[in-house]
């Protein structure tokens, strides 16, 4: 039970609010697979290992590790640009997690939404306006700026404390956000998969029941 008010709420995009981990997935295994089995087994275990980053820093780091490869600016945005090509057009038609838009209906004009992703925010808004739910988000945010960044800078933007607000994330690069900027956290958590987070940390395995989690009517 809640005891200081909800006043602003943090959602991570890709498999918090849409279906879309399975896209980011396939992505990395179609640019890596011509690298063969062990260069591909290795970027998809670093894929999973930090869900919520940044595509051009994993990109990066899998080339330098991986590959023994330093990419230059112009590789890197190839590389990038690729991976967009290959995602883009599927992350706006894939579902909706279930509840989630029912959530953001039932809050609008309640309670301020704030949308934190690793996705590129260009992209990210491209997507967020395909979708047809920028009326329901008060600001979408991605990267290159880091999520704990953006927390920070919301909060203090909207005149609140961290206790004032909710995370809502499905991987530890949400949770850890959370963490170092105070805000409290509640993951999602598909039913039988591995849980990455914390032991005690609540979690729900869609949107359905968050409302009522929050206190929300």
């Amino acid at each position: 039970m809640r005891t200081i008010a909800l006043r602003a709420l943090f959602f991570d995009f890709d498999g918090v609010l849409v279906e879309s981990t399975a896209i980011k997935n396939r992505a990395f295994r179609e640019l890596y697979a011509p690298y063969g089995a062990d260069v591909l087994d290795q970027v998809l275990a670093h894929h999973a290992a930090h869900e919520g980053i940044s595509r051009v820093d994993k990109i990066r780091h899998c080339h330098r590790e991986y590959l023994g490869q330093t990419l230059g600016d112009a590789e890197l945005a190839e590389l990038s640009g690729c991976y967009s090509t290959l995602v883009e057009a599927a992350v706006v038609e894939c579902p909706p997690v279930a509840g989630s838009l029912e959530f953001l209906e039932a809050v609008n004009g309640r309670l301020p939404v704030f949308v934190v992703s690793g996705t590129p925010e260009d992209e990210l808004r491209r997507i967020v306006e395909a979708r047809r739910i920028g009326h329901l988000l008060t600001e979408v945010y991605g990267s290159p700026t880091k999520k704990d960044v953006i927390v920070r800078a919301v909060l203090a933007a909207q005149g609140l404390v961290a206790a004032e607000a909710v995370f809502i994330g499905d991987a530890m690069t949400d949770y850890r956000a959370a963490e170092a900027t105070g805000t409290p956290f509640i993951g999602r958590l598909i039913d039988g998969a591995r849980d990455p987070f914390p032991e005690g940390t609540q979690t729900l395995p869609d949107l359905c029941g968050l409302a009522a989690l929050l206190g929300i009517r």
